[in-house]
């Protein structure tokens, strides 16, 4: 079939990846509300997220909270499923206008569709697992694809900058004026950034609860041309024409950021430098994103595979407190919080996104870098300023409780003459891996009461035993001299225990 025809509607024909039910289409999505979550990858549940939201701002931007309020779950989706009806031409993957492609970057070179994949090895890239082998892609597989290369395309040579469609553009050009590296994605940047939303009872709730008003947006002062139009409705013909400069200023510009223009092939697809999108530094990015400004330049809070973000939770949330320094603030978090405590019993927080390295301008997922996500559930009633300084005072008393055990294992270590600096940082990680396991009942354990407190004080009975097992674990006690070591360097947890919890 000629890809001048339209074919492969996203609103009817199944690509969206949905948690124990498989693909589905746009219209599913809003006609069900029995769909709890979205599938996926981390990368690809963000990508999908930030594009029905866009969806969703499109067809239903609430002027306030009371509209919002008015609107509710189900409003929001019958708008939307008559939005879809309404765009319903546009949202064909191929054909004379296809969905988020650009006909014009035709001349582009054609590249492979696994060299734009983070999780597949090409080149001479170790294989370790199946999952790393590039494969023939299908057509909802390409539309994910597609979808998520929007926000998160990686930098480096990949792209065919030759090709610049917005006549005099020098963005897509080094200082020697030949075609230069692309720029990361908005939502990936330098090393990867953190993305979190709130998550309702289902899919339908979720997204109302992270729609944005149009007041919101005004009182945010990011987004200069306010939520903007979304980017299928009129897409730019260049680089930097006026409809892309009212993109890079707009919500919808950064819901869908068009940072690669691309046009799909059988084999693969062209593929050239889209929009570049100004940074968290320059004072935009995405409502999903954290960012610290309390300091003389901002911050943004960056995945580590090392640290999960369930510990960044407190992080967060740190707005929450009375009087405390500005901290990392997600306008999606700042924004959703006292709604969703108000209108649900129970909601949670998501935060996932890919760790990345660089060399040389180019970005690549290799040795630690992954994928990460964690998801904690919130009950409304007892969120509020006592339940965060509690739940503050026991992820500090486990951050001790980790340093103490990376000494006490060094200095195991030390007593033999070995270096342990490695497996002491292993015994760590391993710690909190095994805290991670009751992390949510510590979360629940937060009311300020008594049943509160002697739920802790027996977590960190648990807590307390992870750190002498971990430390077990790397300090063997086989030999003479191994045994003295270990008796002498054993970590001791009782003033841990004994802290009022």
């Amino acid at each position: 079939m000629s890809n001048m025809e339209n074919h492969f509607n996203l609103v009817q024909e199944p690509w969206i990846p949905v948690a124990g039910i498989g693909r589905v289409g746009l219209r599913k999505i809003f006609e069900n509300p029995q769909y709890r979550s979205l599938g996926g990858h981390p990368v690809q549940r963000i990508a999908l997220m930030k594009l029905l939201l866009a969806i969703a701002q499109a067809a239903a931007t609430p002027a306030d909270e009371q509209a919002w309020r008015s609107l509710g779950a189900e409003g929001l989706a019958r708008s939307c499923l008559a939005y879809l009806d309404r765009w319903h031409e546009y949202f064909y993957l191929y054909g004379e206008r296809p969905f988020l492609q650009m006909p014009a970057v035709r001349a582009a070179a054609l590249q492979r569709y696994g060299a734009v994949l983070p999780e597949i090895s090409t080149g001479n890239t170790t294989v370790l697992s199946h999952g790393q082998v590039e494969r023939r892609l299908d057509d909802g597989e390409k539309a994910l694809l597609l979808v998520s290369l929007m926000a998160f395309a990686l930098s480096g040579k990949k792209t065919d900058n030759s090709v610049v469609l917005t006549p005099g553009y020098a963005g897509k050009r080094n200082d020697k004026g030949k075609p230069s590296s692309s720029k990361p994605g908005p939502a990936v940047a330098h090393m990867g950034l953190l993305h979190s939303f709130l998550i309702g009872s289902n899919l339908q709730e979720t997204l109302w609860l992270n729609l944005l008003t149009d007041r919101q947006v005004e009182q945010a002062m990011i987004f200069p041309g306010g939520v903007g139009t979304a980017p299928w409705e009129c897409m730019p013909v260049g680089e930097d024409c006026p409809v892309a400069q009212d993109l890079k200023q707009s919500l919808m510009g950064r819901l869908v950021p068009l940072c690669r223009f691309c046009l799909l092939a059988e084999e693969g697809l062209h593929y050239s430098e889209g929009l570049a999108h100004a940074g968290y530094k320059e004072g935009v990015y995405d409502p999903s994103m954290a960012v610290n400004h309390s300091g003389k330049e901002p911050k943004a809070l960056w995945v580590d595979p090392e640290k999960r973000p369930w510990r960044e939770l407190t992080s967060l949330l740190g707005f929450i407190e009375q009087g405390h320094p500005r901290g990392f603030q997600s306008l999606q978090l700042r924004a959703g919080l006292d709604r969703a405590r108000d209108v649900t019993k129970v909601f949670a927080i998501w935060s996932g996104g890919l760790r990345v390295s660089s060399n040389a301008g180019e970005q690549y997922a290799s040795g630690v870098d992954d994928f990460v996500e964690s998801q904690v559930w919130l009950h409304s009633n007892m969120l509020g300023e006592p339940w965060l300084i509690h739940l503050k005072m026991e992820m500090n008393a486990l951050g001790e409780l980790a340093k103490k055990l990376y000494g006490r294992v060094m200095a195991f270590f030390k007593e033999q003459n070995v270096d342990g600096g490695k497996l002491a940082t292993q015994a760590s990680t391993l710690f909190w891996q095994l805290c991670e396991r009751h992390f949510q009942q510590l979360v629940d354990a937060c009311e300020p009461d008594e049943q509160g407190a002697e739920q802790r004080r027996q977590l960190r009975l648990i807590f307390a035993g992870y750190v002498q097992q971990a430390y077990d674990r790397f300090c063997p006690k086989e030999t003479a001299r191994q045994l003295d070591a270990w008796a002498k360097c054993r970590p001791n947890n009782s003033k841990y225990l004994r802290q009022e919890a």
